[in-house]
């Protein structure tokens, strides 16, 4: 049956090889007039059978290459009415299966739910799980901390698009059954911005009680903007719309392309991690810095799978053309991520690669700040509220004449086992090798999402990450478990947390 009831109306989709479909699915109301940058709204029901059939357009952003490299088209159908999802489900019966919901990276700024690579046939297939993908407001419409330069009615706006995200798991515990899943039994999961959307909801006191199981991809809780931090960056893109505080007419007059143009010109002026645009610890919709609420217990009980990729950075060092860096230069460019010595951590990772080039140390030491060394705080932090396991994605691509290695995002096909999506291969190549980690990384998925262990019989065993031995799988050509992975340098940043 390809018809479903959700609570505001009935929905139709499509089946495919025997997995149902179902796109376009609102899960609020239209961030739209009155309602732009405030918290989501219950979307309005609607009269018959609604076409689920089609995706809805996206969420406001700018055109990217990182978008049509991973499948999209060269046309983007965008708009500020895009707060809908979409569900994967071997059928709409009573068997409660497992849930995964996905949520999209793209630096916050960019990405859709209905990307190729996210489809998730095959978890529905092979694991009998649904599966959820979403959008949510980026940019200026989901990241702009209007509170201080509009008043307490725009409180929230800093964080409208994880809220989104809460909305949109607020409708799964109260439609998932519908579609033959188990609001009971609910994984999050995305990479990169999707990760950092993972760990900040695992600090967010909203988003409690509404998933069991989390799994953060190149991302954890470490990435935020201070209150002060998010004021002066909404004062930067005003100013540029030439918006003065307090003029809610004129802010509210201005049109989603004035607003997609402002945030691509905006670039990474003055914000912590490079983004201008992230989570906001406001006090209010974020009360705290996310791991200090994950250290009092905010994500008690979800068990977590988190891990990073080996070579993060080496995407970003290719779509920047960086070539080499000179090691004074490295310590400078440090400073978004670490605000301790620079120099001597610096020093400290040249002394274990005495014959590395500036790049190659650029590409370890930013890989560290940005992903690795965060998904070890949050893992030690959430090991004492919940089972943790850790992984380390180290299989090389050798796409681009294997300037990538292991890449950033270059798991997300592996973990969805969507090796023949669009875009994929390029990012990939085209060898066979890759189809046993593949099957490794997408049964271990779907076997944390069923129980809360990644373990399966394709694996050895698995141990949870634990101080000490600090057991990480390796996926690669060769799957293993390794203890404290690149711990030297691990060690080399102390306790630094953020």
């Amino acid at each position: 049956m390809t018809i479903a009831q959700t609570r505001s109306g009935k929905v139709e989709g499509t089946e495919n090889d025997g997995v149902l479909v179902f796109k376009g699915i609102p899960y609020a109301a239209p961030p739209v007039g009155s309602r732009r940058w405030l918290p989501p709204q219950r979307e309005e029901a609607w009269e018959g059978v609604r076409d689920a059939t089609c995706f809805s357009p996206i969420c406001a952003q700018a055109a990217s290459a990182m978008q049509m490299l991973f499948g999209a088209g060269a046309e983007l159908n965008v708009s500020e009415d895009a707060l809908c999802l979409n569900v994967w489900t071997p059928g709409c019966d009573d068997a409660r299966r497992p849930v995964m919901v996905w949520i999209h990276g793209g630096a916050f700024v960019l990405g859709s739910g209905d990307t190729p690579w996210y489809h998730g046939d095959a978890f529905a297939k092979q694991g009998d799980v649904v599966v959820v993908t979403l959008n949510y407001r980026l940019g200026a419409f989901g990241f702009l901390h209007l509170a201080d330069h509009f008043g307490d009615a725009y409180e929230g706006s800093g964080n409208a698009g994880i809220l989104d995200q809460v909305a949109a798991l607020e409708w799964v515990r109260e439609n998932i059954a519908a579609f033959g899943g188990n609001p009971d039994n609910v994984t999050i999961f995305g990479e990169s911005a999707g990760g950092g959307s993972v760990g900040t909801l695992l600090g967010m006191p909203a988003a409690r009680g509404l998933y069991q199981k989390a799994i953060p991809q190149s991302g954890a809780s470490s990435w935020w903007a201070t209150r002060e931090r998010a004021a002066e960056i909404a004062s930067t893109l005003l100013e540029g719309l030439g918006v003065k505080a307090g003029d809610t007419d004129a802010l509210q007059a201005l049109t989603m392309e004035q607003l997609v143009t402002a945030m691509a010109a905006l670039g990474v002026v003055g914000n912590q991690n490079g983004l201008p645009f992230q989570p906001v610890v406001d006090g209010t919709s974020l009360p705290q810095p996310p791991l200090q609420a994950i250290e009092a217990g905010n994500a008690a009980g979800v068990h977590l799978l988190a891990g990073t990729n080996r070579h993060e950075a080496t995407l970003f060092n290719l779509m920047l053309g960086v070539a080499t860096l000179p090691d004074d230069e490295i310590a400078t460019r440090l400073g978004p991520w670490f605000d301790g010595d620079a120099a001597t951590l610096v020093a400290s990772y040249r002394a274990r690669r005495p014959d590395a080039v500036g790049l190659d140390l650029w590409t370890d030491i930013s890989s560290d700040a940005m992903f690795r060394i965060p998904a070890i705080s949050l893992a030690e932090t959430q090991r004492a509220h919940a089972r943790v396991w850790m992984y380390l994605f180290t299989w090389e691509s050798p796409a681009f004449g294997g300037a990538l290695k292991a890449t950033h995002a270059l798991e997300i096909p592996f973990v969805f086992d969507a090796l023949d999506a669009p875009g994929a291969s390029v990012f990939t190549g085209e060898g066979t090798d890759r189809e046993p980690v593949a099957d490794a990384m997408h049964r271990a998925w779907i076997a944390f999402a069923r129980t809360g262990d990644p373990n399966h019989s394709g694996l050895p065993h698995w141990p949870q990450y634990e101080p000490g031995r600090r057991a990480t799988m390796r996926f690669d050509t060769t799957i293993e478990v390794l203890g404290d992975p690149l711990g030297e340098d691990r060690a080399s940043w102390g306790g630094y947390r953020r």
